[in-house]
């Protein structure tokens, strides 16, 4: 990567975001040079998001000043940042899935031929040449719903460079990557650096920012902390940076004595929308006072797993049991009521209702009941003082809890969906991707409170694509392959490359060593 130190790109001066009184962005500084690769590092929460938002003219700043190239700009829209080289690839997609992946790039944009006719044949050419330049290699005429999450990312960017942009954003861009499709983003980065452009990264993940990143400016609740050159700092500094505090990386949990079978599940058939076997013949048992971990690469059934044992999807054929009794294909209320709560591996579609305030998402579950109802109508004060309760406990932030949900960053709704589950007090947590998207010190909170359920007696079903999660959290491990548990192994004896060869089909235990 060749910086030019001399070209100032992105020069924002004294940035300050209110909304209301709470205080997104305090007087920021932020200087990003042509062909640099920037991470922006902070909490969720932090406001890092909202710092780029308003470069990208999606928010306008309370106060301070933008220079573009040198030359003072009044962003006020995302028409403006896109007319003077800013795209930006937002942690949500915002892609039209029914649409093909060149519909996609070109919407806003079209290319017409006579009579006003959409030249696609044209479109496709050059979006064809466009990939092969930058290394972004796409199928131009598949549509946007069947194609992966990594390609999918790859069509936002080219979507900006089709727009002339020099200066890309990319917010948490490897939070719903698989790790091939983050060595991939990592090696397209680098190319689009080397080729001139300028790129902004906004994450919390501390491997990619040392693998990736030339400078890194760290943000603490709104402000700055520092510009760092990645090569010379620590990943445990930047760490201490970013929380204010020592962050611990390893996962302290005592011995524990595990209990009965809590639950079983005896050879699970559930079928995916494409009404194929997707757990094809599934059996586990998980005992109170243990974290059974299923590792597993995405697509082998995991999301249909979660999806019959909790009445989301129908279970074909197979039997699940909860402290005894048959719960299979009961509806999801009276699976909740049985004992089970489940984090969702998407917080947004599965976890929570974005219009609804962060009090109305706490009481979901338990809406119906007392303290929250009484006589089918609701408590407002009781709703109010649970969720300031919980609100302090799990330090979800702003502590406001008439804040809408769906503006609270990922972290934050991470929380309020295990405050809601955990307060419910169930036999069984079923965590499905916990931690996609956190930063450490989310992370190192969230798995403090599964340690403590499996320390009080319950027992956790954790599935992570995360090896480090799975290997520090478990007290057992199974592998999940083509929708099947093809072994399970005590968590000591675990280990990456094991693993990943059970991972990938390679068999047994025995076989892999």
């Amino acid at each position: 990567m060749s910086i030019d130190f001399n070209t100032k790109v992105i020069e924002m001066k004294n940035i300050t975001k209110k909304f209301g009184d709470f205080v997104a962005n305090d007087n920021i500084d932020l200087t990003v040079h042509k062909g640099e690769i920037h991470a922006l590092l902070g909490e969720n929460g932090a406001g890092k998001t909202t710092l780029m938002n308003i470069l990208y003219g999606l928010y306008k700043p309370t106060s301070g000043e933008i220079y573009i190239n040198g030359k003072k700009i009044d962003i006020t829209n995302p028409s403006v940042a896109i007319e003077n080289g800013i795209g930006m690839v937002h942690q949500h997609f915002m892609l039209v899935e029914t649409f093909t992946v060149v519909e996609n790039i070109i919407l806003g944009m079209e290319i017409t031929k006579n009579m006003g006719v959409l030249d696609i044949e044209r479109a496709t050419k050059e979006i064809e040449e466009l990939s092969k330049k930058y290394g972004l290699h796409v199928d131009p005429n598949a549509k946007i719903h069947d194609i992966s999450v990594g390609m999918q990312q790859r069509v936002e960017i080219l979507k900006a460079l089709y727009r002339g942009a020099d200066i890309l954003i990319l917010d948490e861009p490897t939070a719903v990557l698989t790790p091939q499709e983050i060595d991939e983003l990592m090696e397209i980065m680098k190319s689009l650096s080397d080729q001139g452009k300028t790129i902004i990264i906004i994450t919390h993940k501390l491997k990619e920012i040392k693998q990736v990143a030339d400078y890194c400016t760290v943000i603490r609740r709104g402000k700055k902390i520092d510009t760092v050159k990645v090569a010379d700092i620590a990943e445990e500094d930047l760490a201490a940076m970013m929380v204010g505090r020592q962050v611990s990386f390893k996962v302290d949990k005592k011995e524990v004595d595990i209990g009965d079978v809590i639950l079983k599940v005896d050879n699970l058939v559930v079928k995916d929308n494409r009404n194929l076997n997707a757990v094809n013949g599934l059996s586990l048992k998980l005992h109170r006072g243990e974290i059974l971990g299923i590792a597993g690469v995405d697509g082998n059934g995991q999301s249909e797993f979660i999806e019959g044992i909790t009445g989301l999807r129908p279970v074909e054929s197979g039997v699940v049991t909860l402290n005894g009794k048959d719960i299979t294909n009961l509806t999801p209320k009276e699976i909740i009521e049985s004992g089970i709560n489940t984090i969702p591996e998407d917080r947004q579609r599965r976890g929570l209702v974005l219009e609804f305030t962060v009090a109305e998402n706490m009481i979901l579950e338990n809406y119906y009941k007392e303290p929250f109802s009484t006589k089918g109508r609701l408590n407002h004060e009781s709703i109010s003082n649970f969720a300031i309760e919980l609100i302090d406990k799990f330090d979800i932030r702003p502590q406001d809890h008439n804040h809408k949900v769906g503006e609270l960053s990922g972290g934050n709704q991470q929380k309020v969906i295990l405050a809601r589950e955990i307060s419910n007090n169930p036999d069984v947590l079923i965590a499905a991707q916990p931690t996609r998207g956190l930063d450490v010190g989310a992370v190192e909170f969230i798995h403090k409170y599964l340690i403590e359920q499996r320390d009080n007696g319950k027992a956790v079903l954790l599935i992570s694509f995360e090896l480090d999660e799975i290997m520090n959290l478990s007290d057992r491990i199974a592998v999940i392959f083509n929708g099947k548990i093809i072994d399970i192994m005590d968590a000591k004896e675990a280990d990456e490359r094991t693993l990943g060869y059970l991972m990938a089909g390679g068999g047994t235990i025995d076989e892999a060593k």
